[in-house]
């Protein structure tokens, strides 16, 4: 069953600078692209690093006030500090870059936001070289796919492909993103794996089931796997 990965919402079109790309260039990039981050990137478009909008406030912050500076403490504030004062793309940017794979998953490049505190991901083929840009509001466009798309997924791919379920035992309604699974098959692992299988489907947003079935085999199966039934 395929599921959509990195390389359906990516942005390939990505704007990148070189490491000595000066500070006001990049200002004007950003401003001028409505972006809010660019990769920063060698003559064979390895990604080096990213500079934030974050990472041009430095400067901001601290102009005017250099009497601060001897107040710095720790790492984040001089990492803070020799930003201020940097002038180039690889001075400025925050390394390495954290990046994705155009076949990475949906669910796993946004966990990896998530842990990383990042809100985009260089996207690198097998050499490592820039093809893409994805970000946080890419990965939502998954959940603006068409109803009637999501139950043909469900469908074909769960409920025939992987679970040979005849037609009419099943019923799939979809409204919203939500799917609605009611029926009928033979043992209760496939009800419950038609529910997890639909709820991987691209674009689901909550699976709700009233399948019935013919044979309760989880107990068999949990005594092959050498479960002990609670009493």
């Amino acid at each position: 069953m395929r599921t959509w990965q990195v390389s359906d919402v990516m942005t390939a079109e990505v704007a990148a600078v070189g490491e000595e790309t000066p500070y006001r260039e990049i200002v004007d990039l950003l401003i001028r692209r409505g972006i809010s981050a660019v990769p920063v990137v060698d003559g064979f478009r390895r990604v080096l690093g990213v500079v934030s909008e974050a990472d041009l406030l430095h400067k901001v912050e601290r102009a005017g006030r250099p009497e601060e500076r001897r107040i710095f403490e720790g790492r984040r504030r001089r990492d803070a500090r020799i930003k201020a004062d940097a002038m180039v793309a690889g001075e400025l940017m925050t390394a390495p870059a954290v990046t994705a794979s155009p076949q990475t998953s949906l669910p796993a490049a946004a966990r990896l936001m998530d842990r990383e505190q990042v809100k985009r991901l260089p996207v690198l083929d097998d050499l490592g070289r820039l093809v893409g840009i994805v970000t946080r509001s890419d990965l939502l466009r998954v959940h603006l796919r068409q109803d009637a798309e999501i139950r043909e997924d469900v469908v074909q791919e769960v409920l025939r492909r992987v679970l040979a379920v005849q037609d009419g035992l099943v019923t799939v309604r979809v409204r919203h993103g939500e799917v609605t699974l009611d029926g009928r098959v033979d043992r209760r692992s496939s009800a419950d794996l038609a529910v997890r299988l639909a709820g991987q489907v691209s674009g689901v947003t909550r699976v709700n089931s009233t399948l019935g079935y013919d044979q309760d085999d989880t107990v068999a199966l949990e005594q092959e796997a050498g479960i002990t039934p609670v009493a």
